[in-house]
């Protein structure tokens, strides 16, 4: 018997990270998710320094969840359906590298199905454009600032999306 895993991670980056991060712990099989910033060239980025646009990073939350509830290929096809894949490094008004779009791979599996998943979306032509999103390893994870964690939550909100 194969025996699976109870516990798992993803990383996305798909805009403004309060209205990913609302959407992803909607999902049953979701244990928790974080926000932070990922995939940059500075150490311990603050929110400010994110925005100003000198680091590199993106808005990211991971996502850690049961892979006998929700599968890794489920949670692609969230990521797919709440933001728009085709904008280079803007969602919505939002602009800048920290608003790209982005799967950060976490093992080879997650890479290959990440790439069948950009391929699968590619073929049905799904969106208007062509698809930008990065597939890149995670790299180091900083979290973000706690006020910044389930920001919408707290202030009684279900999303952000415009």
């Amino acid at each position: 018997m194969q025996h699976v895993k109870k516990r798992a991670e993803a990383t996305f980056a798909a805009g403004c990270f309060w209205g990913v991060e609302a959407t992803f712990r909607r999902v049953p099989g979701v244990f928790a998710t974080a926000v932070g910033y990922m995939g940059g060239d500075t150490d311990n980025p603050t929110y400010e320094d994110v925005c100003s646009g000198t680091t590199n990073h993106a808005e990211i939350v991971k996502v850690v969840f049961d892979p006998r509830q929700v599968s890794f290929e489920e949670l692609l096809e969230v990521f797919w359906a709440n933001h728009d894949p085709t904008t280079l490094n803007r969602q919505g008004p939002d602009i800048g590298t920290q608003y790209r779009s982005a799967i950060f791979y976490h093992d080879d599996e997650q890479a290959a199905l990440a790439r069948a998943s950009l391929n699968k979306q590619e073929e049905a032509k799904r969106f208007p454009r062509p698809i930008v999103t990065e597939i890149t390893p995670v790299s180091d994870f900083w979290m973000a600032e706690d006020y910044h964690q389930q920001y919408l939550e707290k202030r009684g909100m279900a999303s952000c999306h415009t």
